[in-house]
């Protein structure tokens, strides 16, 4: 089983009629990596705190429908988070958060996990918002020392980050736990680190996504591998990281030792793949395993 920890929020998506009008979507990098990964048909289960509003109901009634466990959800009668994303004219989003006093920032750390868990996935607002960032971080810990695969992606938001060289600090303090870490470019460019020094720091793979660019991973071993993008009609890039994030798991969960020999062009092309069809679609829509070609 594959756990995916973090938030699950509500996206307030523009759309085009009437002018200035705001869609509700389910929406958060965990939530959206968990959906991704029960769509590709893998044994997923989110864990989180998730309100016990009606957006908390249809946020897990969504990751029910994509045959998620919600077994490790905490609930909570705290309001929903809140991200509104403005779409620049390529699709790309940028995001405006309200998070005072919502449910999933109060997560407390669970009880151990069974021995089925195999990778643990964990980022974005989750490890930052206190005191939830805090379980989370001890989450990762215990997981990484009874030998889980770990995937980490921080996904900045830098609305929500007061201290940004205080995080930087915390962020290479992670890195002895990881296992896969995986960011965007813009990503690395905030945090201002190189490549080689995070893999010196642990994880077995860094895998860095490039928009239009591809995709590209290189591992502790030194080698580098990149798959372009598939080329498509972008509606939005909600949600593509975080499918990517998905396609991952889900192909080195498939392996005895996880990062370690994987067919890094093979994984990296089947993210691409899964990573385009979100972006034909408005919102963070993943594909189903049938959709895809490989």
């Amino acid at each position: 089983m594959i756990v995916v920890g973090g938030e699950a929020l509500i996206d307030l998506v523009p759309v085009a009629e009437p002018p200035g009008a705001l869609l509700p979507r389910p929406g958060g990098g965990p939530y959206n990596t968990a959906l991704a990964l029960g769509r590709l048909g893998a044994r997923t289960a989110f864990c989180s705190r998730v309100s016990t509003d009606g957006f908390g109901a249809s946020l897990l009634a969504g990751l029910r429908a994509a045959g998620v466990d919600l077994s490790l959800v905490q609930r909570g009668p705290e309001p929903t988070t809140l991200a509104v994303p403005s779409l620049a004219p390529d699709g790309s989003a940028a995001y405006g958060f309200y998070v005072e006093g919502t449910a999933d920032r109060l997560f407390r750390l669970p009880p151990a996990f069974p021995e089925g868990v195999r990778a643990l996935a964990l980022g974005t607002c989750s490890l930052v918002l206190e005191p939830g960032a805090g379980a989370y971080e001890a989450l990762l810990r215990r997981e990484s020392a009874r030998g889980v695969l770990t995937l980490l992606d921080p996904n900045i938001r830098p609305a929500l980050i007061a201290e940004p060289d205080a995080y930087r600090k915390r962020f290479l303090s992670w890195l002895p736990y990881v296992s896969v870490l995986k960011l965007s470019e813009e990503d690395a460019a905030w945090l201002g680190g190189r490549v080689r020094d995070w893999l010196a720091a642990g994880p077995s793979a860094v895998v860095l996504t490039r928009g239009a660019g591809g995709l590209t991973v290189w591992t502790r071993e030194g080698a580098e591998h990149s798959v372009p993008a598939r080329r498509v009609g972008v509606v939005d890039t909600i949600g593509a990281g975080d499918t990517v994030n998905a396609a991952l798991l889900h192909r080195l969960t498939d392996l005895p030792d996880g990062a370690g020999r994987a067919d890094w062009p093979e994984v990296l092309s089947y993210a691409a793949e899964a990573a385009a069809l979100t972006c034909t679609r408005a919102g963070a829509e993943p594909p189903y395993a049938s959709e895809l070609t490989a």
